[in-house]
């Protein structure tokens, strides 16, 4: 099995250093997509990865660049970096794979998803966050904060994980690139869209806009009482362990 302690580094395509944790199994592979300025030693990638090894099952989280451990300022990226960044993380893997995909890692995988739907064997998405540059950051700026996009090239918006979300005018720009949601979205595999009812980030509506969007002969939606964006307490993330078993289990 391969060394946790460290990680290990990948160079994409596009020349940017990846740090990743991989751990050697059984496919279909499963992998871990963080959410936005999030990292891969978070609660759930790390609860993943323990079951991954006590299962014998193949399981690789990673940092997309300006993240964690990864190469790269946070301010310089856009959504269709860290796209390519996953892209390169799961050239890594053979056969198929069950993406987990958490927050802005749920907009991403169904982007993988849309981009290699031959290589998903399954799909579980946590708080999926589809579209948020534009439906939620953008559209909830005000006159002013507009301005101070165009002008500067950035804006602080507040956070509640701690320091000020800096916002740049290429993550806006690019970001209406990736959208989902305005165009057919097939995802032909058994498909979990998971969604806390107390999520503050993510309003329960882009749930269930994006189960009514997608088209699938087996998609899923579970909404849990009470549960918030982190989606980490010991229900949730044994809520998250069952669906990944269940899309394997229907593969």
């Amino acid at each position: 099995m391969t060394d946790q302690s460290e990680p290990q580094f990948l160079v994409t395509p596009q020349g940017r250093r990846i740090a990743y944790h991989l751990t050697d199994g059984t496919g279909p592979a499963v992998v871990f997509l963080g959410g936005f300025k999030s990292d891969m030693q978070g609660t759930k990638a790390v609860f993943l990865e323990e079951w991954a090894r006590r299962s014998g099952r193949s399981f690789l989280r990673f940092d997309y660049s300006g993240h964690g451990e990864s190469d790269g300022a946070f301010t310089d990226g856009a959504i269709g970096d860290w796209f390519e960044d996953a892209c390169a993380a799961l050239g890594l893997l053979g056969g198929k794979l069950v993406l987990v995909g958490s927050s802005m890692g749920g907009w991403i995988s169904l982007q993988v998803a849309r981009a290699m739907p031959e290589r998903i064997a399954g799909l579980v998405t946590i708080a999926a966050a589809p579209d948020f540059t534009e439906d939620s950051m953008w559209a909830g700026f005000d006159d002013a904060q507009k301005a101070t996009l165009a002008n500067a090239g950035q804006v602080a918006l507040p956070s509640d994980y701690g320091a000020p979300y800096i916002i740049t005018k290429r993550l806006i720009e690019e970001g209406r690139n990736r959208l989902v949601l305005r165009d057919p979205l097939p995802l032909p595999f058994p498909t979990r869209f998971l969604q806390g009812t107390a999520d503050a980030d993510v309003d329960m509506s882009v749930a269930l806009r994006l189960l009514d969007h997608a088209t699938g002969d087996d998609m899923r939606l579970t909404l849990v009482d009470g549960a918030d964006h982190r989606f980490s307490d010991a229900a949730c993330l044994n809520l998250i362990v069952s669906s990944v078993q269940d899309v394997m289990a229907l593969s």
